[in-house]
């Protein structure tokens, strides 16, 4: 009988990092898991776009990109094509797609976004300068008590 148990590793919102890759970035990345605490090749962070914020055109040579949109709306984008997302919405980008997240709406965009693998992304976000998580993120990203 095995008895080794596996104790999962938890956080809350306010064990998060944020950072802006570059400073005049238009977006926030919190990261929430990584290679390091997780022990496995990802990247697992919340990405926070200010009204009209969008991310600059990137890709991946390997990793898939994935997106849940918690709050908010915009345009994804990938590889010239464009669709309208929203809260509830999953968003898969390829491996070697060229893809721009946007805010298109009058309040923040709040989306998950998991990187399998972390091709050094978390390594490149935590390179870029902290950002502090205010109390509208803080509203979005803790645990309603709500039933």
């Amino acid at each position: 009988m095995d008895l080794t148990c596996v104790i999962p590793v938890v956080k809350t919102p306010t064990d998060y990092q944020a950072y802006r890759i570059s400073p005049q970035d238009t977006n926030r990345l919190a990261i929430v898991f990584d290679s390091n605490s997780a022990n496995m090749s990802l990247t697992y962070c919340v990405e926070i776009f200010d009204v009209g914020g969008k991310t600059p055109p990137n890709r991946h040579q390997l990793a898939v990109e994935m997106f849940f949109v918690l709050k908010g709306e915009g345009l994804a984008t990938c590889d010239g094509k464009s669709v309208a997302i929203r809260s509830g919405d999953s968003i898969l980008v390829p491996a070697t797609g060229t893809h721009v997240l946007e805010n298109t709406g009058s309040e923040r965009l709040y989306a998950l976004c998991i990187m399998v693998p972390n091709e050094d992304f978390a390594e490149l976000i935590r390179s870029g300068t902290p950002a502090e998580l205010d109390a509208e993120d803080m509203a979005v990203l803790r645990r309603s008590e709500r039933v």
